[in-house]
């Protein structure tokens, strides 16, 4: 059976690329009007029975902001890091800390608009497991030095 050779892969292009098509994907749902639905289901979910609609909001350059931090941050951590398995640990920690956010803004009065970090982070989680996946990664190619008992 002939393995195909795959090519040398790199953490920063490839990194900054992903999070900004990541960002990309995130500004067009919001365009398209996807995030509303989403964020209501959310405060929904995460809203204290007995209050009403929570009074304050995020600024937007506070959310985007957020979502492209996670998203770059995601994508170059999952480059960096050798193995599958402690990429997809990374993956879901970091989706994990981003939908934890909700109840907290929840707790804080402020509407849990977490739409989009959540999409931009998933995708760049994605994106980034596929390119790890598909290329030779530096990290992937280091050994770790025997270990000498003397």
């Amino acid at each position: 059976m002939i393995h195909p050779i795959r090519p040398v892969g790199h953490v920063l292009v490839p990194a900054a690329t992903i999070a900004g098509l990541s960002m990309i994907l995130a500004g067009g749902l919001e365009l398209l009007g996807c995030f509303y639905p989403m964020n209501a289901s959310i405060s929904r979910i995460v809203n204290i029975p007995g209050t009403k609609n929570l009074p304050q909001h995020l600024p937007e350059a506070a959310i985007w902001g957020a979502a492209a931090v996670f998203a770059l941050a995601l994508a170059t951590a999952i480059l960096g890091s050798p193995g599958h398995g402690r990429r997809v640990v990374l993956w879901i920690s970091a989706v994990a800390v981003v939908a934890a956010w909700a109840p907290v803004l929840s707790l804080a009065s402020y509407a849990p608009e977490m739409a989009a970090p959540v999409i931009a982070t998933l995708w760049s989680g994605v994106c980034a497991m596929v390119y790890a996946a598909n290329h030779s990664m530096a990290c992937d190619l280091t050994q770790p030095p025997a270990h000498d008992p003397h």
